[in-house]
């Protein structure tokens, strides 16, 4: 068995030089020393950040403004050209040259794209509660504890979480906006990035403007939830998404090869429309190191889709999407990262906690030392006996 690795180049960063898990670390560089200059882990979010939109940078302006939440505390006061020079060494030491010149083409490209489209539902573009979300699932994140959250959660299968989530209307308006931007795009011959190395068709949202409301949706809607539900698996410190459409169905991509995400942890909801088929298919949680060996009965799962309805799983759960057989079916994928698990997960060998190969290995050698240490007490009580 083959895993595909499911991937993208393009994040949306809140701390994306953020290295290490204690509150103050080092920035990280390539092919060189490490930088001397320091960030904290843990934003300090009541901290209102400068704007840097008026300066010709080679970074995204919005990057230096989510960054500064970081600073040293000895940094916060400085002025605005320090905390620039500052944040500049470390995306410089954290990004290599080819991935620059990337990251500048691909500003490039969403700029031509934000400059030229003109949006067709506009309310989309700002967070609006009430309008995107069922009122079960508000109250339940209102409430913010893990009862809440029970209430309207289920879990088929473990680390599978199934809930409410949208509105049909925002589901709708959605759907319009996508097919708007790719008429747009198809009319003045536009050449769409996909979302991912493994789909052929679908949109990145980012791309076109909603990468705000998107954020919102990771940091006020999604981390209260992964908190609890993966608090050991990066959902603590989710600080990144990658958010996009799918299309499945006739002149659209058919299935979806069994792979592992670009992601810490991925909210996937169905927005429509009518289809047969295109269950995803799970197949338990993998490390590097195993993530081609074979599934056993008890990590099978499969799961349709219903719209309106989300699942939330982590990346590393090993997944992929069957043939849809009939109709057009679109669903919306939030990718979220921690950049301090990731970081973490550098330096571990020992991935028990939740590969499930690595859990059942560490269970073997578990059993094999009892039986050991039992024998070699039953041939010390043999000895005494004697």
């Amino acid at each position: 068995m083959s895993l595909h690795s499911e991937s993208t180049d393009h994040w949306r960063v809140a701390s994306p030089a953020l290295r290490g898990a204690e509150n103050a670390v080092p920035g990280c560089a390539y092919g060189g020393a490490v930088s001397s200059q320091r960030l904290r882990v843990n934003p300090i979010r009541d901290h209102v950040s400068e704007s840097y939109d008026e300066l010709e940078l080679d970074f995204s302006p919005s990057i230096f403004s989510s960054l500064e939440k970081h600073l040293p505390m000895n940094m916060l006061n400085a002025t605005r050209g320090d905390k620039l020079k500052y944040l500049r060494t470390i995306l410089l030491d954290y990004l290599p040259p080819a991935a620059r010149i990337r990251d500048q083409k691909y500003r490039e490209y969403t700029q031509m794209i934000l400059s030229n489209y003109k949006p067709l539902n506009k309310e989309l573009y700002a967070m609006n509660p009430t309008a995107f979300f069922v009122p079960a699932f508000l109250k339940a994140i209102s409430d913010n504890n893990e009862d809440s959250f029970r209430s309207i959660v289920s879990e088929p299968f473990p680390g599978i979480f199934t809930f409410e989530m949208l509105q049909p209307h925002f589901c709708e308006l959605l759907l319009s906006e996508v097919e708007s931007f790719e008429r747009w795009a198809f009319k003045t011959k536009f050449q769409i990035i996909r979302p991912n190395t493994m789909n052929k068709y679908g949109t990145v949202l980012d791309d076109f403007g909603l990468q705000t409301m998107l954020a919102k949706l990771r940091e006020n809607f999604i981390s209260p939830l992964s908190k609890v539900f993966f608090a050991e698996l990066g959902g603590s410190t989710l600080d990144a998404h990658h958010g996009f459409i799918v299309e499945y169905g006739k002149d659209r991509d058919i299935d979806l090869g069994f792979h592992v995400d670009d992601a810490d942890i991925t909210l996937n909801v169905c927005l429509g429309k009518e289809f047969c088929g295109g269950e995803l298919f799970f197949r338990g949680m993998r490390c590097d190191k195993h993530i081609n060996t074979e599934s056993i009965a008890e990590e099978i799962f499969d799961y349709s889709h219903v719209p309106g309805q989300a699942v939330l799983h982590h990346g590393r759960h090993r997944h992929g999407a069957r043939a849809t057989t009939w109709g057009h079916r679109v669903n919306l994928v939030l990718w979220c990262r921690s950049s301090a698990f990731r970081e973490l997960q550098r330096y571990k060998s020992d991935f028990s906690s939740w590969c499930n190969v690595c859990t059942r290995q560490k269970k073997e050698r578990q059993r094999k030392t009892i039986d050991i240490t039992s024998l070699d007490l039953f041939k010390w009580k043999g000895e005494a006996t004697a």
